[in-house]
């Protein structure tokens, strides 16, 4: 079998010593000593006994296994079935877990059908058992097995079983896997029972989790179902939300467009002495001016062209309840004026009508803007401002609440599922990590809606990854170090272009193009598919471009075909 070289693999292997993180594609890494994984291992044996360390240890496998093939599949996309399926065995050895040899490999995604034979030299999971536990009398490179189970049956798409009838922890020379479908197993339900999740450690877990929960429910400080918080400034405003639903005085939120200033409006309802009576919203910003006073107070019949009857407003709709006026800033001088009076004595009239009327309404207002500065510049009432900034609560943006954003993200992912039938498990470890630096200017509703457009695009199975929330834009992998043939680090970041020299010198922008691919090709060691990741194109796209400009590759050939 001829093996296909390691180069694409090692072109998305990155190094970020500034941040402390190494990026293998969209997920981030760890280097761990070996013998720091042994003492863990063993440790687990200890405590869960042989078979439940096993079975935990061989889940774990599996899921990495499964990362891995949906990273394959975007690394050698119009390679043979065989060279994509090797990614794996090439990643294990890159990464230092063990040297792949293949003896036999039989596949055929299309049908299902699989069977492998492979050497295994080098293993260190057998070592660190070797060094810690000793001689075993069965096969100990459990977290390897579950990484070539979960990696095969992702790439092929139906359940494919592992398992080692040679090695090195039980004395053999070396170690030996083969693994087929688990229908062809003898003891395939054996096997399979180590993936089923129900060691002692994740019972425990879940106990612990509902003992959480039972704890939340007990006590004071409420924390609604939407409101996610973690942040201390998210969690002081959430401090408030108690007092502020207690009392039945007129309460502010204030904060910037989306900090979720609805979701705290509805909490407030929730947890007060008026939930079991109407909440009605009202945003005055997206009300015409000439209708703002007819919407919030009603309309008597005839009052206007067009008031063919006599109809409520918002304010006799929330009778009883709570009326949340959201962006209050905007309300014309008139409603302001009307909106006093019916907070100072809960008295008001509708529009073209002289009978006075009374509501038990608990106001609650929002804005992002300014009101103190409206009130300087004459835009909005003194005496109003006073009379709603009763119980003032700051909601925080989101980029001062960032470590919110990892559960906010869980949420926005399982309700975007539910909304668009779809089964996507989550985000890259890159799109967390630039989650994370981005200052959010639309804040919560901006992070939802960016989340629901990656569920929207990313297949089934799979994770949002930043070549669909940030398409043709680059991305922070190319500019970090990686590892060259050599299996040293190098940059991929070698000119740094003037742009503006560039064209002062007469150069055109396809000749700038040219000398873009030229450079990226020469940092890939000519390898066709790892260049037009970098440059965020397919392959064909490139293939074209190199034609175009007739480029060859470093030591003066012509990229080949391929």
């Amino acid at each position: 079998m001829i093996v296909p070289s390691i180069q694409d693999l090692r072109s998305i292997i990155s190094f970020d010593d500034e941040s402390g993180k190494i990026w293998l594609g969209e997920q981030r890494m760890l280097m761990l000593h070996a013998s720091s994984f042994g003492a863990l291992r063993n440790e687990l044996v200890n405590s869960l006994g042989l078979s439940r360390a096993k079975g935990l240890l061989m889940r774990m496998g599996s899921l990495s296994g499964q990362n891995d093939a949906r990273l394959a599949r975007t690394i050698r996309p119009d390679s043979s079935e065989e060279d994509m399926f090797l990614v794996g065995p090439q990643l294990h050895a890159l990464e230092g877990i063990v040297r792949v040899v293949p003896i036999k490999l039989e596949l055929d995604i299309g049908s299902g059908r699989y069977y492998g034979e492979f050497y295994w030299e080098n293993s260190f999971e057998a070592e660190e058992h070797l060094r810690t536990m000793g001689i075993s009398g069965e096969p100990v490179c459990w977290n390897q097995i579950g990484y070539a189970g979960g990696y095969t049956s992702e790439l092929v798409g139906v359940p494919i079983l592992f398992k080692e009838i040679e090695c090195m922890g039980m004395g053999d020379k070396h170690c030996r896997i083969v693994g087929k479908p688990i229908a062809e197993w003898e003891d395939g339900e054996k096997l399979s029972s180590y993936y089923s999740a129900d060691s002692i450690a994740e019972t425990l877990y879940s106990l612990s989790n509902e003992v959480t929960q039972l704890r939340s429910t007990m006590t004071e400080d409420v924390n609604p179902d939407d409101i996610i918080g973690e942040s201390q400034s998210i969690k002081a405003a959430l401090k408030l939300l108690k007092p502020a639903a207690d009392c039945d005085v007129p309460v502010l939120l204030l904060g910037e467009t989306g900090v979720g200033k609805d979701i705290f409006s509805v909490a407030l309802h929730r947890l007060s002495k008026r939930k079991d009576k109407p909440f009605v919203a009202v945003n005055c910003a997206a009300l015409p001016a000439d209708l703002i006073e007819a919407e919030l107070f009603g309309v008597e019949k005839g009052a206007f062209t067009g008031a063919d009857q006599s109809r409520a407003g918002r304010f006799e709709r929330a009778h009883g309840g709570t009326l949340f006026l959201d962006e209050v800033g905007e309300l014309t001088a008139a409603a302001q004026a009307k909106l006093l009076r019916v907070v100072q004595s809960g008295e008001f009239d509708r529009v073209g009508d002289i009978h006075t009327r009374k509501v038990d309404v608990r106001l609650i207002a929002a804005t992002n803007a300014d009101l103190e500065e409206k009130v300087r510049a004459g835009e909005f009432r003194a005496d109003l401002l006073y009379r709603i900034n009763v119980f003032p609560l700051h909601i925080p943006a989101l980029r001062e609440r960032v470590e919110d954003i990892p559960a906010l993200v869980d949420l926005f992912i399982q309700k975007s599922n539910v909304r668009h039938n779809k089964r996507v498990l989550g985000i890259t470890d890159k799109v967390r990590a630039a989650f994370q630096q981005y200052s959010w200017p639309g804040n919560v509703r901006e992070l939802e809606n960016v989340i629901e457009r990656g569920v929207i695009l990313t297949e089934d199975g799979g994770k949002v990854d930043s070549t669909v929330l940030f398409p043709g834009q680059q991305q922070v992998g190319n500019l970090l170090p990686t590892v060259d043939r050599s299996g040293r680090l190098s940059s991929n970041q070698t000119v740094d272009l003037n742009i503006k020299e560039w064209f002062a010198e007469g150069n055109s922008f396809e000749s700038l193009e040219q000398r873009i691919i030229e450079m990226a090709l020469d940092s890939t060691d000519g390898n066709v598919s790892a260049t037009a990741r970098l440059l965020g194109m397919g392959d064909a796209q490139l293939r074209y471009r190199l034609k175009k400009f007739e480029i060859v590759a470093a030591g003066g050939s012509r990229v080949p075909e391929d």
